[in-house]
């Protein structure tokens, strides 16, 4: 059976030249880079390394890169860390359309008594700014709103809300787990003080990100035991995946270009199919500003009663890996929390696939997976109980 991955904003496939960057690190450089001996000074070098290429892949200094265990504890540390830091201000303003590391760790503040705002978004999935504006004020330490929607791919306007969170004296945090290394993220041109990164995402291992903070930030540790990277985040520093992450980094900056062209021709090109096949198909995201690899599609109940998980498991059965939401929430039969944001109903929610590109894939992907969705649609149709 032919097998094609359109799954790719849950995770990508280490590139192998990542895994011949770490490779060394797991035969040879295995010294613990805390130690002041020779094994732990050459392992030191190697992790100061890919922190300078960290860095410079995001505009910031090499001090202001502290690596985690990935995405979700960057967002987990940011939020936290500001909130515990804070003196005075107790508010944060998030979106309905947060990914759950960002949405749980506001919840939980909630729970210990920070105000937080949970702010609509509109139709294309960006914040509503005119909320934005409204619940910003001089109360508020933090706001945190994503680059980029790991479901729907809108992009958002962070210069913008960072320039309203700064003019009431706030934090600006954003997650750019999905932009980076697809499109351009620069801590000066987004303005913000903080922001989240994850290696997987970008061709890189599994189990290492960084938060990327500003210098002067205010932030505590939420974990404790050791004093590595500068006292925000104690644990042996985990040298091979840092060596990875930054290669992979390097590797996306070098080929983005190039890379985004191709892929946006691949979207376009299964979003045209999609809308010729289904008439009256929902784009989610369209006409915002949208990453180039991710095409996000609801089926309106009224016309295609479908069920997104059933879609997926019989697109699977098809050899096609493609998901109905975040790989996070991917297992649960709830709709998607994001599509719901944005105002389509229970059931067209639920009828909802992602469909996301990347380095392996081609047209020929592109015309086999649409082939076989039309096949998978009009079996469910006609077996489904009137």
């Amino acid at each position: 059976m032919r097998r094609v991955y359109l799954d790719h904003t849950a995770t990508t496939p280490l590139d192998p030249r990542v895994m011949d960057a770490m490779r060394p690190c797991f035969s040879g450089t295995f010294g613990n880079a805390s130690s002041i001996h020779a094994y732990g000074r050459e392992a030191r070098e190697m992790l100061e390394r890919a922190r300078g290429i960290m860095a410079g892949a995001v505009g910031a200094e090499p001090a202001e890169i502290i690596f985690t265990s990935g995405g979700t504890e960057a967002d987990n540390l940011a939020i936290a860390g500001v909130m515990s830091a804070a003196s005075g201000r107790d508010g944060i303003v998030t979106s309905r359309a947060e990914h759950h590391a960002v949405l749980e760790p506001c919840r939980l503040m909630a729970e210990k008594g920070k105000r937080v705002a949970f702010l609509p978004v509109r139709e294309s999935g960006a914040v509503d700014m005119d909320a934005l504006a409204h619940a910003v004020g001089g109360g508020t330490a933090l706001v945190s709103i994503m680059h980029a929607n790991n479901e729907t791919g809108t992009v958002s306007d962070i210069p913008a809300i960072a320039a309203l969170a700064h003019g009431a004296g706030a934090l600006m945090h954003t997650d750019a787990v999905q932009s980076a290394g697809k499109i351009r993220v620069d801590m000066t041109e987004l303005g913000a003080d903080l922001m989240s990164l994850s290696a997987h995402k970008m061709y890189g291992p599994k189990g290492i990100g960084a938060l990327v903070v500003k210098r002067g930030t205010p932030l505590e540790a939420i974990l404790h035991g050791g004093g590595q990277e500068r006292g925000r985040r104690p644990g042996t520093e985990n040298v091979p995946l840092a060596i990875g992450f930054a290669e992979a980094f390097r590797l996306s900056l070098l080929e983005m270009e190039e890379e985004s062209v191709r892929l946006r021709a691949l979207r376009d090109a299964m979003e045209g199919r999609l809308r010729h096949l289904f008439p009256g198909i929902i784009v989610n995201g369209d006409p915002a500003p949208r990453l180039p690899h991710i095409l996000n599609v609801s089926f309106g109940a009224a016309e295609y009663p479908l069920e997104g998980d059933m879609l997926v498991m019989s697109m699977d059965l098809e050899g096609i890996a493609v998901t109905s939401g975040s790989a996070c929430t991917s297992g649960s039969l709830e709709p998607s929390h994001v599509i719901r944001a944005m105002g389509r109903d229970e059931n067209t929610a639920k009828a909802t696939l992602r469909f996301s590109f990347g380095r392996g894939n081609t047209m020929e992907d592109v015309a086999y997976a649409v082939e076989k969705l039309g096949l998978v649609v009009g079996k469910m149709l006609r077996n489904r109980v009137p």
